[in-house]
């Protein structure tokens, strides 16, 4: 099993909408895509500074699974989610194996 996790920093002042557009809109979205099993979105306690970081997770059956939908589904996702908040969130991504 994979673990896909986007981790986003956010300016203070779009957390709402960001929040509600990822829980109404973009988890939908990915989990419509056919590539995942299972997706939650999850508030970091232990940020510094005052910041704000979500970090979303999908889980799905493989690495290959993951590259497929990297190239097919991703591309127009994070486009969707520039448009409505460009310039003000910063992301990385990570993509573990689930030992156990």
């Amino acid at each position: 099993m994979i673990l896909y996790n986007v981790t986003t920093s956010l300016d203070p002042e779009i957390e709402e909408q960001w929040v509600a557009y990822m829980r109404d809109t973009h988890l939908p979205e990915v989990m419509a895509t056919g590539f995942f099993l299972k997706s939650q979105l999850c508030r970091l306690l232990n940020e510094e500074d005052g910041g704000i970081t979500y970090a979303a997770q999908y889980y799905c059956v493989s690495l290959a699974q993951l590259e497929e939908y990297q190239d097919v589904a991703a591309p127009a996702l994070r486009q969707e989610i520039e448009k409505h908040f460009g310039g003000r969130f910063a992301s990385f991504r990570t993509m573990l194996e689930i030992v156990d």
